[in-house]
């Protein structure tokens, strides 16, 4: 005999909450929404993706052929270089005006130092030790005098592009030690197309690594991201700013000097302000905040590479490339408007926890 008791009917399915599915995990919006958000490198990445899709439906075999983007490279790489050594100082909220000077100077030195009797690899290692030193004097000044780094690597620029001047008597050099040469050791140095940027890119991974694996990267993080705290939990602030300084000088002689090699002459006329500007401009496209506290190398190198890319398809597809400034300054305000804007939403996010 059945009983007439009536079978409940199922509940209905719960109708998920905005931005999950019905699994009640966060929907594929949701997680690239939030991919972006985190990871600042996805911004520049697709824009440098979506500049080459450009390029490449405009220009075709021309853009795209090995040569033209050997001469993207060949742009990008002193830029990466100082880009990725100067996010380590942005950090910190720190900077390094003269890194681009050192990118120039770093290669006289060893040029005078070969000319007057030292061996090429002494000579090397010789001018890095002059381009670290440049960094420990701008640490030290910005530390222990509390003279801004704005003001103190100004200054050196200028030093820096005096010295050169000096001692080359206005007069350009040429060859440049190792350049124009075959063998092994002349193509690692600059010889060969792609090592400039292949350097730059090993760098990168270094200093991407050190910045977010070492416990010298979880200190330049906490001085920036907020000082007085850092200084309470131990960290010795006015150490982890100088070797920042040190390392950012370092890295900028290091490949001045690959590529000075790869073009073998050096003109004393040249100013290493253009380099720095151009390096900041790849932070900050790259979701470095000029602020500290927040900052990405890989995104720098990415910045630097977009850069490389877009004079190059400039000069392929016959655009001026007076147009390549406009283009910058276009590109640096709308990433750093979108990295403006994703702190906020970052904000929004972490005050409702």
């Amino acid at each position: 005999m059945q009983s007439a008791a009536p079978t409940p009917a199922p509940a209905p399915a719960a109708i998920p909450p905005p931005g999950q599915d019905r699994v009640g995990g966060p929907s594929l919006a949701a997680r690239i929404a939030r991919a972006f958000l985190y990871q600042r490198e996805l911004t520049p990445l697709v824009l440098l993706i979506g500049v080459f899709v450009v390029f490449a439906i405009d220009s075709g075999s021309s853009f795209t052929s090995t040569l033209s983007i050997a001469a993207a490279a060949g742009y990008a790489g002193p830029i990466g270089a100082i880009a990725v050594s100067q996010v380590l100082l942005l950090v910190l909220a720190e900077i390094d005006l003269s890194a681009g000077q050192v990118f120039l100077l770093t290669p006289w030195v060893e040029y005078w130092l070969h000319t007057g009797g030292v061996p090429v690899v002494p000579a090397i290692l010789l001018a890095l030790v002059v381009a670290a030193s440049v960094g420990a004097i701008n640490g030290m000044i910005t530390v222990f005098l509390n003279v801004p780094s704005f003001v103190t690597t100004l200054a050196t620029n200028f030093i820096l592009f005096g010295v050169v001047l000096v001692g080359s008597n206005d007069a350009s050099a040429s060859p440049i030690p190792l350049s124009g040469q075959s063998g092994f050791a002349s193509s690692v140095m600059g010889n060969s197309n792609w090592a400039e940027i292949i350097w730059v890119l090993v760098i990168t991974i270094i200093l991407g690594l050190l910045l977010t694996r070492t416990r010298f990267g979880v200190r330049i993080i906490a001085t920036g991201g907020h000082i007085v705290g850092a200084a309470e939990a131990g960290v010795p602030i006015r150490r982890v700013k100088i070797w920042a300084f040190v390392l950012a000088s370092t890295v900028a002689g290091l490949v001045g000097i690959v590529d000075a090699v790869k073009y073998g002459t050096l003109d004393p006329g040249q100013t290493g302000i253009d380099y720095i500007l151009y390096a900041v401009g790849a932070c900050v496209i790259g979701g470095t905040a000029l602020t500290g506290g927040r900052g990405t190398v890989y995104g720098a190198f990415i910045g630097a590479l977009l850069l490389g890319l877009l004079e190059d398809g400039l000069t392929v597809a016959g655009i001026s490339t007076n147009d390549f400034y406009i283009y910058v300054g276009a590109v640096i305000i709308f990433a750093m408007a979108l990295n403006v804007q994703f702190d906020r939403v970052v904000a929004r996010s972490k005050a409702r926890r």
